[in-house]
């Protein structure tokens, strides 16, 4: 899944229980559920392993969607200002939320980095995946993420 869904899921999940011991786990734990949703991501895995590196579109589109989720998480943690605690929370719980995606991107990028437990976790993590094609995959996306705001500013 892109980022932009995950972050809006975990900010979510940070302004509804307003509690971090509840929030930050959920957060980290949000990520693989959403996983599961079937959705649709630039072939990051199989770009690298048959041209050695992402294709030149699929760094586009996620260094875009990385822009939207980082502006989208600023947006929503200062939109709770001055409330810094939940604000502060908002920021953990989105960091978190893109966590197990973001430890990936050295094996994509870093020849050397394309071993150990980096190589399992991106395999392991890339099992998990339910991608579908563009349309549906994009649609799901964009409705875990409206959602998501909805719930979080209502």
């Amino acid at each position: 899944m892109l980022e932009t869904p995950h972050v809006a899921f975990g900010m979510a999940i940070a302004v509804k229980t307003g509690n971090p011991y509840i929030a930050i786990p959920m957060a980290l734990a949000s990520h693989f559920v959403l996983d599961v949703v079937p959705h649709w991501n630039p072939h990051f895995y199989t770009e690298t392993k048959e041209f050695g590196k992402p294709a030149k579109l699929s760094t586009t589109i996620a260094l875009i969607d990385e822009f939207v989720a980082i502006g989208l998480t600023l947006y929503v943690a200062y939109a709770f200002l001055p409330n810094i605690n939940t604000s502060l929370l908002i920021l953990i719980s989105s960091f978190l939320s893109v966590l197990p995606d973001q430890i990936k991107f050295p094996f994509f990028f870093f020849k050397n980095m394309r071993k150990g437990i980096i190589k399992k976790w991106t395999k392991w993590e890339r099992s998990i995946q339910v991608e579908v094609g563009p349309f549906w995959g994009i649609l799901n996306q964009i409705i875990v993420t409206v959602v998501s705001l909805f719930w979080i500013f209502t």
